[in-house]
């Protein structure tokens, strides 16, 4: 058993109209829509799955796009164990925001070792080839230089969009495991530790 936590919480960053919602929705309820709706502050699914033979609870928090609601969606970044940076991969601006959002989520959610908290990077709507202003190469050096997984996704076509849910349930197993080898290794050498006795004078 890989930790004592079954349920996992992944934040999904990302510029307005990144495609943020309807990875979430193609993933957890398996459909798509055309239909844009902006996402005001923050919300989330819930989906159970198996990871290396564990059973899985993702909290899913899709979170605002636009910066008017940004603010909102910060308060809901604390205790995350995964982040999901998604960028259109037609759009070079939001690749460009992929750095302040990493920053920012970093700073809002304080955790214990910010080097290596695990981020995946998802560049969304790859069936739109036709209009890339992001190659595939470029999205990469900027992933490996971050020391993040990387990944392209189309939502519309159901493309590498469990794989990229599930790369992020994977890696904040992994964080878990190691903070609670850590742990137990930190207890276990405090208890193996002799306790000196106080020498006494012989009147």
């Amino acid at each position: 058993m890989a930790s004592k936590k079954t349920q996992l919480k992944i934040i999904i960053l990302g510029d307005s109209g990144v495609g943020k919602t309807s990875l979430l929705n193609r993933f957890v309820e398996t459909k798509f829509t055309q239909l844009y709706r902006a996402t005001i502050g923050a919300d989330f699914l819930m989906k159970e799955i198996e990871v290396e033979g564990q059973t899985v609870n993702l909290q899913l928090w899709d979170t605002a796009g636009q910066e008017r609601f940004q603010s909102l969606g910060m308060s809901f970044y604390r205790g995350a164990d995964c982040c999901l940076l998604v960028y259109d991969m037609t759009n070079q601006k939001t690749f460009e925001s992929l750095g302040s959002w990493k920053d920012e989520f970093l700073k809002a959610s304080c955790p214990d070792d910010p080097k290596t908290f695990p981020f995946i990077v998802i560049g969304n709507k790859c069936d739109r080839e036709i209009d890339r202003a992001i190659s595939y190469n470029r999205a990469q050096q900027w992933a490996n230089s971050n020391d993040v997984v990387f990944l392209e996704t189309s939502a519309k076509d159901d493309l590498n969009v469990n794989e990229a849910f599930i790369e992020g349930a994977r890696k904040a197993m992994k964080r878990e495991q190691k903070n609670q080898f850590i742990l137990n290794t930190a207890v276990n050498l405090k208890a193996a530790s002799p306790v000196k006795k106080k020498k006494t004078k012989c009147c």
